[in-house]
């Protein structure tokens, strides 16, 4: 079993950051990248980076204010986000087994980092 800490979240008025993080207990064998997601069902992909070569992909939504990044050797995740917006708030999710296509092949997930955004 793949286990993932998420953390990060907060309160933040409308226009401000924040920072998440995802911790993974390891790499699953054959994974391609590991993601963030949002509100269910069924949970919306928000970021998305490859292992290996760093590949992101983004929903249309948050292009331009999230940036994801992969440390490796930690298996971690940071999810930058910049100029937040009330539709943001939701409780995001991190997984560590997403495929090729950046789909997730099962759906179990983790107690999720909260993000609230007032207007």
């Amino acid at each position: 079993q793949i286990q993932v800490v998420e953390s990060g979240g907060g309160l933040v008025q409308a226009g401000g950051s924040l920072t998440l993080s995802c911790v993974a207990s390891r790499r699953p064998f054959n994974s391609y990248a590991m993601g963030w997601f949002r509100r269910s069902p069924p949970r919306e992909l928000v970021a998305a980076i490859s292992y290996r070569g760093h590949e992101t992909l983004y929903a249309d939504s948050v292009k331009g204010r999230f940036t994801i990044s992969i440390d490796n050797a930690k298996n971690t995740i940071l999810l930058q986000m910049n100029n937040l917006r009330p539709e943001d708030t939701a409780v995001y999710y991190c997984a560590a087994d997403l495929e090729s296509d950046f789909r997730r092949p099962n759906d179990n997930w983790g107690q999720g980092t909260q993000v609230t955004v007032s207007s």
